[in-house]
């Protein structure tokens, strides 16, 4: 399946009008990232993912929609149940959860007098994404831990059972990362920098992984590597966007409402 992932940034209405071409051209996902600051010296305008994720809800019918990633220990586990079962319920099941730690650290946790550490981030995140879990079947949580204390039963559950699939992501230069993304539904895999892997680099990761069945494999589409390339690397999903902050929204559009690219045979 092929997906796009934009920037949580400019108009919040240029954004859902994309999402609607995107389900219009027969993409299969349409993604926002979920950044507070992102660049503290251009000061781009960064919006809030899910608000505008319930607007595009609302506008399409059949694409995959979700936050790509969000980090799970900027936003309380709580919380972002709420955000992910509204939403869910809105697109009658058609959300996909990212998540992961969060970068660049010192702009979207550090200026909020946030910890900025790996660790700490990586700890919260383990410890969340259980509570996540439960939240959103809809189980009760009764949990002490380091960084939560919850003793809460919400409703209403998530549309989809038992509950959305989660993705997290995850860089491959370290095994907890992949470890992590294991135990769940999914993987957004990414190089040093964050960057995209290569097909090649891609299918040491799936041998690596060992995904069960219907485990999905994120790669991101390059113009070093084809839909092809990805499919035989072991990806289930290949994901566009914009090839780097100098191309233009009319430029991503352009490639968004030509379709996706050519599926293998």
């Amino acid at each position: 399946r092929c997906g796009v992932s934009m920037p949580n940034a400019g108009d919040p209405r240029d954004l859902v009008e994309l999402a609607i071409a995107a389900e219009s051209a027969a993409w299969d996902g349409f993604f926002l990232w979920d950044h507070i600051q992102l660049d503290a010296a251009s000061r781009p305008a960064m919006l809030d993912p899910w608000v505008v994720l319930g607007a595009i809800a609302v506008r399409t019918a059949r694409i995959r929609i979700g936050a790509m990633v969000t980090p799970l220990a900027r936003r309380r586990p709580w919380k972002l149940a709420k955000e992910i079962t509204t939403l869910d319920h809105l697109s009658h099941g058609r959300v996909l959860v990212g998540v992961g730690l969060g970068v660049p650290p010192d702009i979207e946790y550090g200026a909020f007098g946030e910890p900025v550490e790996a660790r700490v981030h990586a700890a919260m995140l383990d410890e969340g994404l259980p509570l996540l879990d439960s939240f959103l079947r809809g189980d009760p949580v009764d949990h002490d831990g380091e960084h939560y204390q919850v003793h809460a039963h919400l409703s209403p559950a998530a549309f989809q059972r038992p509950r959305p699939p989660i993705w997290v992501a995850a860089t491959v230069s370290h095994p907890r990362p992949i470890a992590r993304a294991r135990r769940w539904d999914g993987i957004f895999p990414l190089g040093a920098g964050n960057g995209p892997l290569s097909a090649a680099e891609l299918a040491g990761l799936v041998v690596t992984l060992d995904p069960p069945d219907g485990y999905d494999v994120v790669g991101l589409l390059t113009p070093g590597d084809t839909t092809d390339d990805l499919a035989r690397a072991g990806a289930t999903w290949a994901v566009d966007g914009p090839a780097g902050p100098s191309e233009s929204f009319a430029s991503v559009r352009r490639r968004v409402e030509a379709g996706p690219p050519a599926a293998p045979d």
